[in-house]
């Protein structure tokens, strides 16, 4: 988004696309951060642990009591653990898809195709409520509705919406000193006022096209520019992305590593007004292959959750804390999840590499592959009722057995944080046929909030 080529940005035309939408409701202000674990995360190793299944079954790790009466987590956990009175597991999703893109669309946009496809058919939760939200009027605030911090867009995205409606995506290490976010504010008063008189000089050279601008369409794309502007301009916006205005003790506090700054970004975002926050934590600290993925061929299943489970604990249990202790429990909700877990009984297969959290190739090692017939997340803020365990697996955590939630039940329940009635709403998709954004599933009662 350079200087010189201002006139032809790509998000004076996003805001453009955006504005063309007739509009539902109204704004809650309320926000959710969901934050994805790639691959999938296993449930038994973390927060569905089997101490009495089998050794086949039940894995290395030794458990801990939490902060909640009667609920043990691994001891790959304490700080989660220390803090359990603050969020609400779920341990019973299930979902029909054993792949990677399927189960993710499926967890995300709620597609019930269980066959893997190159591109999601229905937009994601969070294109819709950024094109709900925006159906509702100008916004005064100069940040983006939707921000993706190393957002998980791989398989997901907001179809038929248009890519008008899909993050702005901040990609990189928060945590490195050169980490920078472009497009974001402008430091050298110098430039924006440079950038203005291009604006104004541009506006006066098309004075002759103006005449025969029946549409409007020149004056609407001075609004646009206007709010492409104050994105660049307004020092709000650089400010919500600087992290060194927070006190070390906080930055330590989250982790000073990718996956904490992450986080903490994510927290100042929804804080000065970002509504729809997603956050993915892969990469290096993942393992060898970057990602939660823990096949034998990838990966020594117990090495990886160790290797990386510092980083997460600390980082996911920072952002908990972090909103509670800011005030910020009843606006936002905090989501923790990946699109399915773990096999419960470990399968075992030679190393296709060696590298973090793997041995050399050819080594035997354990794994665990894809299970969407059982899996655990947890949920924080949005007003809900904490402390809680909602629902239960079987004996070996193969199975959902009790209070069984779905991807439309996942959905549903994030919308109604929203303000969104998902069983009232529907979206022309690119036939023109108004398409519900939940085909199935109701909010989650323990997770709709106190009031």
């Amino acid at each position: 988004m350079g200087i010189a080529g201002f006139a032809s940005l790509s998000l004076p035309g996003m805001l453009r696309l955006r504005a063309e939408s007739p509009s539902p409701q109204k704004d809650k202000k309320t926000a959710v951060i969901m934050v994805w674990q790639p691959g999938g995360n296993s449930h038994i190793d973390t927060y569905d642990p089997k101490p009495n299944a089998g050794s086949e079954y039940r894995g290395p790790f030794s458990l801990i009591d939490t902060k909640v009466p009667g609920l043990q987590f691994t001891e790959l956990l304490p700080m989660q653990a220390a803090i359990a009175d603050k969020f609400t597991v779920l341990r019973s999703m299930r979902q029909g898809a054993g792949g990677h893109p399927a189960g993710s669309m499926q967890m995300l946009s709620g597609d019930s195709d269980t066959r893997d496809k190159p591109k999601p058919k229905y937009p994601d939760w969070m294109s819709v409520a950024n094109y709900l939200r925006d159906q509702e009027g100008p916004r005064t605030n100069p940040l983006p509705m939707y921000v993706g911090v190393n957002p998980p867009t791989t398989y997901n995205g907001p179809a038929y919406l248009g890519d008008s409606y899909a993050p702005f995506s901040v990609t990189g290490d928060p945590n490195s000193p050169k980490f920078v976010v472009p497009n974001i504010g402008l430091s050298n008063q110098n430039e924006v006022k440079h950038l203005g008189r291009r604006s104004s000089l541009r506006q006066s050279l098309d004075t002759l096209e103006r005449s025969f601008d029946q549409a409007g369409e020149l004056e609407a794309l001075d609004e646009f520019e206007t709010q492409a502007m104050t994105l660049l301009t307004n020092p709000k916006t650089k400010d919500a992305f600087d992290l060194s205005q927070e006190d070390d003790r906080t930055r330590d506090r989250y982790g000073r590593n990718t996956w904490g700054q992450q986080l903490l970004l994510a927290r100042r975002l929804v804080e000065a007004g970002v509504e729809v926050l997603t956050s993915s934590l892969r990469g290096p600290l993942c393992g060898r292959v970057n990602n939660w993925d823990d096949h034998a061929v990838n990966h020594h299943v117990f090495d990886a959750l160790r290797f990386r489970a510092q980083a997460y604990d600390q980082a996911v249990s920072a952002l908990i804390e972090d909103i509670y202790e800011r005030g910020l429990d009843e606006r936002v909700m905090v989501v923790v999840t990946g699109e399915f877990g773990r096999t419960p009984k470990i399968s075992y297969q030679p190393s296709t590499g060696a590298g973090n959290a793997s041995a050399p190739a050819g080594t035997r090692q354990p794994g665990r592959d894809h299970w969407p017939r059982a899996f655990s997340n947890i949920w924080a803020g949005g007003g809900i009722e904490t402390g809680q365990v909602i629902g239960a697996t079987d004996k070996r955590g193969e199975d959902s057995i009790e209070r069984i939630c779905t991807p439309g039940d996942f959905l549903s329940t994030i919308y109604h944080h929203l303000g969104i009635d998902s069983s009232q709403v529907f979206i022309k998709d690119f036939n023109g046929r108004p398409t519900p954004i939940v085909n199935h599933g109701r909010p989650i009662p323990e997770l709709t909030g106190r009031s």
